[in-house]
């Protein structure tokens, strides 16, 4: 076998590292961006809570849908994890949205229904899912 020459393995680990790398990073970055959106929706149920709570505890006049709106609105804006620029008023526009409250009525035992929609937007994939919570809750 002295006719045979094995090939130089220079640099095949690096060109192994470079077609690995790639599948690698998207792994990381699909985990990060999966835990975000999960996270996210972890705060739009408990932005829900908060409103309906604020909704449904006994006060003189009841707090309006408006009223509501602004305390799941607030919450969301303290807990969520967004990459938009800290100056930008958010949760605005077409992405958040808290429905009326839906109000069987104002008595002591009737229900309060309030919703909350986002729609996450994802870093570096191209998928906008829609996240929704709701709660519903009695009066006291």
């Amino acid at each position: 076998m002295k006719g045979i020459q094995l090939r130089e393995e220079r640099g095949a680990a690096t060109v192994e590292f470079a077609v690995i790398a790639g599948i690698l990073f998207l792994i990381v970055f699909g985990i990060i961006e999966f835990g975000l959106l999960l996270f996210n929706q972890h705060i739009l149920t408990n932005a829900s809570r908060e409103g309906a709570r604020a909704g449904v505890v006994m006060r003189s006049p009841r707090l309006s849908d408006e009223k509501i709106r602004d305390e799941v609105k607030h919450y969301a804006q303290n807990h969520m994890v967004t990459f938009a620029p800290p100056n930008v008023d958010w949760p605005n526009g077409d992405d958040f949205s808290v429905s009326p409250a839906t109000r069987v009525g104002n008595m002591f035992g009737q229900e309060l229904t309030v919703t909350v929609k986002y729609e996450f937007d994802f870093l570096f994939f191209p998928w906008k899912p829609k996240l929704e919570a709701t709660t519903r809750m009695r009066m006291e």
